[in-house]
C-alpha cells in the first residue's frame, strides 16, 4: 500500500504596509553615497542584513491634522502617486518614513514653521526618539511642540516591492530618496540597528559579492537604480517622474534543493 503525503500550503500571509527611505549625501572629491544601516542579528526580519531605514506603518499611526504638519504635500497627489485609493493610508507612508528614519537612525527630516533649521534641542531629540520606540504618539508631540514641518517635499517615490508568498513575514514596501540633512549625524539606535555605513552604490553592490555586508534582494536591485548618478542632485534627478511598477518577486527551490528567487519577465515566473 502506497502512502502518499499531501503538502499543506501554508496560510496566506497579507502583506504589511511600510516604507523606507535612501539618505543621499555628497562626498567632497566627487560622487555620492547611500545610508545602509545593518539589522540586529536578532531581528525578525533581515536579520544582520544591511538594509535603509524605514519600518511598518498604519494610517493610525497620524492625528486627524497630520498633513498641516507636512511641507507641500496634497493628500489626493500622494495618494495618487502611490497609486492608493486611501488618502490617510498614503499620507501614512510619506509621513511615516520620515518617522521611521528618525527613531532608526536618528535623522530628522523637518524645519522651522519658517522654513529654515529645526532647532531642537539635541536633549529633546534623544529622549523623544528613545520614546518613538515604545508609542509613535511621541514624535507628534515633538513636531506640534517644537511647531515643526515634516520635509515630505524633499522625498522622492521610486519603487514598490512586496514580499513573496509564503514568507511568514511579509512587506508592501514604497521606497522614497531625500538628500542627507548637511547638519546631522545618523547614529544606531543600539537595538534595532547595530552599525552604519555610507557607502557609494557600486561599492556596496562590490562589497556583497566580496562577502563583507549581506543585502537583500530588493535592496541590491535598488542600488542598481543610483549606479550611473553622478551627484546626489542627479540621482534624485533620474528618479523624479519615474514610472513605479509594483515588483512583487516569487521564490521556487529546485529539486536539488536550491532557493531561487524568480523576478516578473524571468521563465516560469
Amino acid at each position: 500500500m502506497s502512502h502518499y503525503v499531501v503538502p499543506v500550503k501554508p496560510p496566506t500571509v497579507v502583506p504589511v504596509p511600510a516604507a523606507t527611505l535612501v539618505l543621499l549625501r555628497d562626498r567632497a572629491a566627487g560622487g555620492f553615497e547611500i545610508l545602509l544601516m545593518q539589522r540586529h542579528a536578532k531581528s525578525k526580519f533581515a536579520a544582520g542584513d544591511y538594509v535603509f531605514p524605514g519600518g511598518k506603518l498604519t494610517a493610525d499611526d497620524n492625528p486627524p491634522d497630520a498633513i498641516r504638519w507636512c511641507a507641500e504635500l496634497d493628500p489626493e497627489v500622494a495618494a495618487k502617486t502611490l497609486a492608493l485609493e486611501d488618502t490617510q493610508l498614503a499620507l501614512a507612508h510619506w509621513i511615516g518614513v520620515i518617522r521611521e528614519t528618525f527613531e532608526e537612525v536618528g535623522v530628522l527630516l523637518a524645519t522651522a514653521a519658517d522654513g529654515g533649521p529645526a532647532r531642537v534641542a539635541p536633549a529633546t531629540l534623544t529622549e523623544c526618539r528613545r520614546a518613538c520606540q515604545a508609542d509613535n504618539r511621541a514624535f507628534w508631540q515633538l513636531v506640534k511642540g517644537e511647531d515643526l514641518r515634516l520635509a515630505t517635499d524633499r522625498l522622492v517615490y521610486f519603487a514598490h516591492w512586496i514580499t513573496p508568498e509564503g514568507q511568514p513575514l511579509r512587506f508592501d514596501t514604497r521606497f522614497f530618496a531625500a538628500p542627507m540633512p548637511r547638519d546631522q549625524t545618523p547614529t544606531g539606535d543600539d537595538k534595532e540597528v547595530t552599525d552604519l555605513r555610507w557607502l557609494g552604490p557600486a561599492e556596496a553592490l562590490d562589497a556583497q559579492k566580496r562577502g563583507e555586508i549581506s543585502l537583500r534582494n530588493p535592496t541590491i536591485r535598488n542600488l542598481m537604480l543610483f549606479t550611473e548618478a553622478t551627484s546626489t542632485a542627479d540621482a534624485l534627478s533620474r528618479l523624479r517622474g519615474r514610472t513605479v511598477s509594483t515588483i512583487a518577486p516569487r521564490v521556487i527551490f529546485l529539486p536539488d534543493g536550491t532557493r531561487r528567487i524568480l523576478m516578473p519577465g524571468d521563465p516560469g515566473y
